[in-house]
């Protein structure tokens, strides 16, 4: 049986409902007027409600809302129409992302422009196998390669036919990561994490710069592919029935996107109380290397350079994870999840000092 994946609304972060009733009605359909809002609390980035409108047995029907999070955010981030547009486009050549339904730019509605899109059902897999998995042994492995496929069928779109080859600037990709995640770092760097001597951050930027490969190609990159961003079958492992948060997705080094989904893979154990998720260290799933081979076979792609990605993997997250703490400590918001994140983004480029030293590429 499928848990509920949803919960009440957290304190602040309600949307105005006679406002939203008034920009749905005769835009959507379902009962606008009986419109219920739960949420997903999941995720530390865009916040994402349940919208009921009405009972599925009178004709009502579910959408899934997303909107920018509460309080100032990075200039470019968050870009409700970007994205938007950016599923119209790839929904009908890649099937497992959602199906875009409505875009609302008038900021007034809500408070910033948000969009519509279907609501899939399904098990998302974070920590644990969920009970549906239980009495299915080979369900490590068979979620596992499913990840994998997804990925390379990702990286296997073909950008020109689905009219998303001006979604990014591909040539310089690699350049440009490494600069702008650069720069994001040092301007929500807070002074609470340790000295640039201890902790390595400048000595893992410079080693990035210094070693920067040319693009293996240019695809679609989704930028935050993990396996908790896939939606399963609760009957199957092995089926996806969705590809979520695509947010950062642009068109650049599909390597870019292997990197940081082994970074998510083979994750030790986080400080803060972080669980453990489920990857290359749990029984039964695939290998830091059986995925790599799975991957290689699967998209024709070399993949002989890939630890520098890792660690680009490793500093992109440590990135995000800081600029969410950063707006915590700023008092911008006040989700009490947020409070370890400054230690978990310092662990991490930990991480990425430690990957750059053992290929060889760090002074003792």
């Amino acid at each position: 049986m499928t848990r509920p994946d949803t919960a009440s609304v957290r304190p602040g972060e309600e949307l105005p409902l006679d406002t939203l009733k008034e920009a749905l009605r005769g835009r959507v359909e379902g009962d606008v007027d009986a419109l219920e809002v739960e949420q997903f609390p999941g995720g530390f980035s865009n916040l994402t409600y349940l919208l009921r409108l009405g009972q599925a047995s009178e004709g009502g029907q579910e959408y899934v809302l997303r909107r920018a999070p509460l309080g100032p955010v990075a200039a470019k981030a968050h870009d409700m129409p970007r994205e938007y547009r950016l599923l119209s486009r790839v929904h009908p050549v890649l099937p497992v992302a959602p199906e875009p339904v409505l875009l609302v730019e008038d900021a007034a509605v809500i408070g910033t422009p948000f969009y519509l899109m279907e609501r899939r059902r399904g098990v998302v897999v974070r920590t644990k196998l969920p009970p549906e998995y239980a009495a299915l042994p080979d369900a490590p492995r068979q979620l596992s390669e499913a990840l994998v496929d997804t990925l390379a069928d990702l990286h296997a779109v073909d950008i020109g036919a689905a009219g998303l080859r001006d979604l990014g600037r591909p040539e310089g990709f690699n350049a440009r990561q490494v600069e702008g995640w650069a720069g994001r770092w040092r301007r929500a760097r807070t002074d609470d994490l340790p000295p640039v001597e201890e902790l390595h951050d400048e000595d893992v930027i410079a080693w990035l710069t210094a070693n920067t490969p040319a693009e293996s190609a240019h695809t679609l990159v989704h930028n935050d592919f993990k396996l908790d961003n896939l939606m399963l079958d609760p009957a199957d492992p092995s089926r996806v029935v969705a590809l979520l948060d695509w947010e950062m997705t642009t068109v650049g080094d599909p390597l870019a996107d292997l990197g940081l989904t082994l970074t998510y893979w083979t994750m030790p154990q986080q400080p803060g109380g972080a669980e453990n998720r489920v990857g290359a260290a749990a029984p039964g799933f695939l290998s830091r290397e059986e995925f790599l081979e799975r991957y290689a076979a699967r998209s024709g792609r070399d993949v002989a350079n890939v630890a520098w990605y890792e660690v680009l993997g490793h500093f992109k997250l440590a990135v995000i994870v800081q600029q969410i703490y950063a707006r915590y400590r700023a008092g911008q918001t006040k989700d009490p999840r947020f409070a370890p994140l400054g230690q978990q983004a310092a662990w991490l480029i930990g991480e990425a000092w430690r990957r750059i030293r053992e290929v060889g590429g760090g002074a003792a």
